[in-house]
């Protein structure tokens, strides 16, 4: 085939691309440009797609023997990727810029290009697997090494973009190895740490280049009966289970620490409260996708594991797609044209979940195969708010019962 590896400057991406070669594919090196200011992405080790980094690919592409080129992408990504995780933070969410990166870059605007010029598939340094049933039906699986397993990452992508793709990594059982090899074929970038956090954000400091770029508006932190406890300077500064930084001043009835439980854009309000209320019993989301083949009736409950974050443990689950009234504006692509009607993919965890919120990424596996994903836009507390009289949360969708799996 007509391979375009996507060489981000990394060990795992030179390798990949090397085993391309060796596995008969034409293949071409591409390193992706995503910032026209150098200064705006981190250097060194933590970070990725910066002038060092694709001065690592160019060098790992030479000693491979394959052509080499740097696309400017640098608008797309800003649009997609940046402008993205701005908005959803201002609007009380919690986004995953890796994920949306895959989603709308790597997977979206690359591989579209490649197709577009004559490529079969792209190839990446992802430690995922791809498997084939009996059917000839392309499957996204967990890499062999848990431990790197990195599908959750790669849940985004659809049928039609898995059938692109190639993940030559996926069977190789530790990173260890992958250093090994790079080291043999003599790649500078054998032992370069791995890349971490956010590369669009220099300095790691979150909170305060979101201040710069998201206006704050003083508003109230409520408890979770919509008593008013405080004031804070802008709910962007918030995430769900943040403890420090509160500044309530009056104590809880029960002498222990609040943490926080919701940030509601639409009124400006946090919500805070008992540490055992962060445990999640069901979450939802309208954006989701299938990748390969869906469910075959997935309107009925089925059985399924979650997770909802890429190194988070696996929890069972079930899971439901159903019918709900559709928003007023900006209705989902799955939004049934004048129903009035859409669907969201209802998951109800056996076990509650913790540390999640909206915005997340929820990505459902059947044994080590990836079936789909969804962007959670709600969450409902495994434990029960103690008073009748408590506020709901602002445009908050009626809950939907999901009926226990079938045996």
């Amino acid at each position: 085939m007509k391979v375009l590896a996507a060489m981000s400057g990394g060990v795992d991406s030179a390798v990949a691309a090397a085993r391309a070669v060796e596995a008969g594919h034409e293949v071409v090196g591409v390193h992706l440009a995503l910032s026209r200011m150098p200064g705006t992405l981190r250097t060194g080790s933590r970070g990725c797609c910066t002038i060092e980094d694709s001065m690592d690919a160019q060098r790992a592409a030479n000693i491979i023997g394959i052509p080499y080129y740097v696309w400017d992408f640098s608008e797309r990504f800003k649009l997609d990727v940046v402008d993205d995780f701005i908005a959803e933070y201002a609007a009380g969410r919690t986004p995953n810029p890796c994920m949306r990166c895959n989603e709308r870059i790597k997977f979206a605007a690359l591989l579209d290009k490649a197709l577009d010029l004559g490529f079969d598939a792209v190839c990446t340094g992802h430690y995922a697997s791809i498997q084939t049933d009996a059917a000839g039906n392309r499957e996204l699986h967990r890499a062999s090494a848990w431990a790197k397993d990195q599908s959750y990452v790669l849940g985004v992508l659809t049928a039609e973009q898995l059938a692109h793709s190639m993940f030559p990594l996926g069977e190789t059982p530790s990173k260890a190895e992958v250093r090994a090899e790079a080291a043999e074929r003599g790649f500078s970038v054998a032992t370069k740490p791995d890349s971490y956090d956010i590369c669009f954000i220099p300095d790691g400091d979150t909170r305060g280049w979101l201040a710069e770029r998201v206006p704050a508006t003083a508003g109230d932190i409520l408890d979770r009966e919509g008593n008013t406890l405080g004031r804070h300077e802008g709910a962007a500064a918030f995430t769900v289970g943040q403890r420090k930084g509160l500044q309530i001043g009056t104590p809880a009835a029960d002498g222990k620490p609040r943490f926080v439980l919701e940030v509601r854009p639409i009124t400006n309000t946090v919500v805070v409260g008992p540490k055992e209320a962060l445990a999640i019993g069901l979450i939802a989301g309208s954006k989701f996708t299938w990748t390969g083949l869906p469910p075959e009736h997935p309107g009925i409950a089925f059985d399924c594991d979650v997770q909802i974050r890429a190194h988070a443990d696996p929890v069972p689950a079930v899971a439901q797609v159903v019918s709900i009234p559709a928003p007023a504006s900006g209705a989902p692509d799955n939004a049934a044209p004048d129903s009035g009607r859409t669907t969201e993919l209802v998951i109800t965890p056996r076990e509650p979940l913790t540390g999640v919120a909206p915005g997340q990424t929820a990505v459902l596996y059947v044994g080590t195969r990836v079936l789909g994903q969804c962007t959670i836009d709600r969450t409902v507390s495994a434990v029960p708010v103690p008073s009748a009289e408590a506020v709901p949360a602002a445009a908050e969708p009626a809950l939907v019962a999901v009926p226990a799996a079938r045996a």
